[in-house]
């Protein structure tokens, strides 16, 4: 069984889910609430709202948490190859298209982007269209656009952790 908490945010108010074993769902909405699970606040959920806070003040750049995302292999990699984007910068869906091991998987890596269920920590919005543009986000491109300028007003502050 789950367990999940919710956390106030910046970006308003963010649900955290384990299992357990890893964090499996950090998502946006209260209409989500994971199958089978309790709200209980739990070690883990208190830890990733710890640096989810840290994340937000701009002194955590990279989060320590275990994962247990649910997804298909594909699914997998691609949300994978999305830790793999350094802080501050972005990558377009044809990159993680190549670095996920499918060059021609664009939309494929739009729709994993879709179903990233670890929003924040799996950093899906730090990818963007091939022009520059901000596309589709779970959390809307509001949020969307205040992650990516939240990190790249730390990284100009200098702040770190």
């Amino acid at each position: 069984m789950k367990a999940y908490w919710p956390y106030s945010s910046p970006v308003g108010m963010l649900w955290i889910a384990e299992n357990g074993s890893g964090i499996t769902d950090i998502f946006g909405s209260s209409d989500f609430v994971p199958p089978a699970s309790a709200k209980q606040e739990t070690p883990l959920l208190k830890a990733a709202a710890e640096q989810l806070a840290e994340y937000f003040a701009g002194t955590r750049r990279q989060f320590s948490l275990p994962l247990c995302p649910q997804g298909t292999p594909f699914q997998l990699r691609v949300w994978q190859a999305l830790r793999q984007i350094p802080y501050g910068e972005t990558r377009s869906y044809q990159q993680i298209a190549a670095v996920a091991g499918n060059p021609k998987a664009c939309r494929a890596v739009g729709m994993a982007n879709n179903r990233n269920p670890i929003m924040i920590v799996v950093p899906c919005h730090r990818v963007i269209g091939k022009d520059g543009s901000l596309t589709g986000f779970g959390g809307g491109l509001e949020m969307k656009a205040y992650l990516l300028d939240l990190e790249k007003r730390v990284l100009a502050e200098g702040r770190e952790r």
